[in-house]
């Protein structure tokens, strides 16, 4: 007897990794189920520091392979994604006099041979690690390391005056909780069935395959897959012990990060790289044109049900930090907006959270009588190279075609060359004339080649229907819970862009109220 499949592959997991992963496997032939237990990008995938970056700071550790792998990406992705992805530049200022305490494996080895050094980075070794990040990933777009006279160049002016030399490099902003919608939106329409606010509450292993229990909106009900994914990010050890309740020894490492948002601290378009006196680094980044996003901690996170906040003593932490670099002190009254967000480390025995891996590891596990891959850690950089390693593993299980194909593919709206989004914008405003520079920009850097589908045949903005505040009408809410998956209000305002920083309360209630009774329907 033939047992009958609804899917040959059914992901847990509407993060990055799960949604990256549901489209590389529907683009070869799988049939791919997909569910997310609240909003695709909900916990770690909407509250990264959102870079594509090689991770200068993980040359310390002696991760050169995860560097490199970071560092070829960030230009691949960069022109898959035009519209949610752009280069920018990091200026990492230096001072003789700073002093570090760190204990990477780099700083240990310094103490030893150089005892004198006490932790501090010295100038040839940070030297040292931006031409390793120059040349490791075979730069062909982004322009590589030059040194700043901060005296005389306008990236000193908001800095402390005892900063004089500085350091620039390349990396790139990513807008990453549209990233992870849009790799979700693309499976979707290569066939995939995702499935959000949907949870997983069960799966058993059955005649060779699954049966996966799932709740979601139309009730209980049951599925069949050949195969599952575990991608449940800061919730993948509960799956394997809870839902699936496989014998397991792999762990994960739950690190907070968080983040705050001020005012606008500077007038121009860079971020700023600082080092701690502990060891680590923040970054200092413009954020929605008139904010500046700062962060990020470490903070051991013990329960992946509680809900990370930036605690009083992070918003101290990452003021006094940035207040030892800028010229004005930043303090926690000038704050706008926090979020946090856990990332589910592969636990490798790292004495502190700053330590641990950012790589990814992937685990089949067949002791259930059927197959299933667990997803440890991983960075947003590397998500699709994950994916493809992740069908590397896959596919000798069910079947698939072995080849990649998701390099270079663009993501929806995305088909535009690297650098044309101004002349998307003006062509934009040029179609519809009632659409400033601020409303026109906002739809290209959202929707990319998709703005002029969004706004169809309208002549003014009566015909985009109700005005929801900050130029969020019925017409664009319509168009994201039809083809981005989006539920409520703060699916919208918080995921699907960033328009909650100005909307008021009153406003984005409107919105929910509007979206939950059915009017977009």
């Amino acid at each position: 007897m033939t047992t009958e499949y609804d899917y040959d592959l059914f992901i847990i997991g509407g993060g990055i990794n799960g949604c990256g992963i549901a489209r590389d496997a529907v683009g070869r032939g799988l049939s791919v189920g997909l569910a997310e237990m609240n909003d695709l990008a909900s916990a770690t995938s909407s509250a990264s520091t959102k870079l594509f970056h090689g991770g200068l700071r993980y040359l310390e550790f002696f991760e050169f392979r995860l560097v490199r792998e970071s560092l070829i990406e960030r230009e691949r992705l960069l022109q898959a994604m035009p519209h949610i992805s752009w280069p920018m530049r990091f200026v990492l200022p230096y001072h003789a006099d700073m002093r570090f305490e760190s204990s990477t494996p780099t700083s240990r080895l310094l103490s030893t041979v150089m005892p004198w050094m006490k932790g501090r980075r010295p100038r040839w070794l940070i030297r040292l690690g931006l031409f390793l990040y120059d040349t490791l990933g075979g730069r062909k777009i982004l322009p590589g390391t030059t040194r700043l006279d901060l005296t005389r160049a306008p990236e000193g002016k908001p800095l402390d005056p005892k900063f004089k030399v500085a350091y620039e490099y390349s990396d790139c902003w990513v807008e990453d909780s549209r990233l992870v919608a849009l790799n979700a939106r693309d499976a979707a329409e290569r066939g995939a069935d995702i499935m959000v606010r949907t949870k997983v509450t069960s799966a058993r292993a059955g005649d060779g395959g699954w049966i996966v229990a799932l709740d979601g909106p139309d009730g209980p009900r049951e599925v069949r897959a050949r195969m599952l994914v575990n991608a449940g990010g800061p919730w993948v050890g509960q799956i394997i012990q809870g839902r699936i309740s496989l014998n397991s020894r792999e762990g994960v490492r739950l690190v907070k990060g968080s983040h705050i948002v001020v005012p606008r601290l500077y007038d121009h378009d860079k971020c700023y790289f600082f080092q701690g006196t502990d060891g680590r680094i923040i970054f200092a980044i413009p954020y929605e044109t008139d904010f500046t996003l700062i962060g990020t901690t470490d903070r051991e996170h013990d329960d992946p049900d509680t809900t990370p906040t930036c605690s009083e003593a992070e918003q101290e932490y990452l003021c006094n930090f940035a207040s030892q670099y800028f010229a004005k002190p930043v303090t926690r009254d000038q704050i706008v907006w926090t979020y946090s967000g856990v990332r589910p480390l592969y636990d490798d025995g790292a004495q502190s959270a700053t330590a641990a891996t950012r790589d990814y590891t992937l685990k089949i596990d067949r002791s259930a009588g059927a197959p299933v891959l667990n997803i440890f850690g991983g960075k947003i950089t590397t998500y699709r190279r994950l994916a493809e390693h992740a069908m590397e593993k896959i596919t000798p299980e069910i079947g698939g075609r072995q080849a990649g194909w998701t390099a270079g593919v663009p993501l929806p709206g995305g088909d535009f060359p690297v650098g044309d989004v101004p002349r998307l914008i003006a062509d934009l405003r040029e179609a519809y004339p009632f659409l400033d520079e601020t409303w026109a920009r906002r739809l290209i850097r959202a929707y990319g080649t998709d703005a002029q589908v969004t706004l169809n045949e309208a002549t003014s903005p009566d015909d985009l229907g109700r005005d929801f505040g900050a130029t969020l009408t019925e017409r664009e809410v319509g168009w994201l819970m039809t083809h981005e998956f989006a539920r409520t209000a703060e699916d919208v305002v918080w995921r699907r862009n960033k328009l909650g920083l100005r909307m008021t309360a009153d406003q984005i209630a409107a919105l929910d109220d509007w979206m939950q009774t059915g009017r977009a329907a």
